[in-house]
């Protein structure tokens, strides 16, 4: 099992980046998605299954994170702010 994390964020997004993923149907600044999978492909099926607001052939379009399930690792950390 692996771990997947994909974040996006939005928060400098313009006109001039119109190829840019839109990975939620929400109007998102940054949105983090993490899954625990033996495949990516499983991955993006189980979100898609729990969470259908993801619009998982953009994730697909991002590199996630993969962390081993049986290894320690930081999975995540943010910092918010101006």
């Amino acid at each position: 099992m692996n771990i997947y994390l994909w974040r996006h964020n939005r928060r400098f997004h313009s006109w001039s980046m119109m190829n840019e993923p839109n990975v939620h149907q929400s109007c998102y600044t940054d949105a983090v998605v993490i899954a625990q999978a033996a495949s990516l492909d499983e991955a993006l099926r189980l979100i898609a299954a729990r969470e259908p607001e993801w619009v998982t052939e953009e994730l697909r379009r991002l590199e996630p994170k993969i962390f081993a399930g049986d290894a320690p690792a930081v999975i995540f950390a943010a910092v918010s702010g101006d």
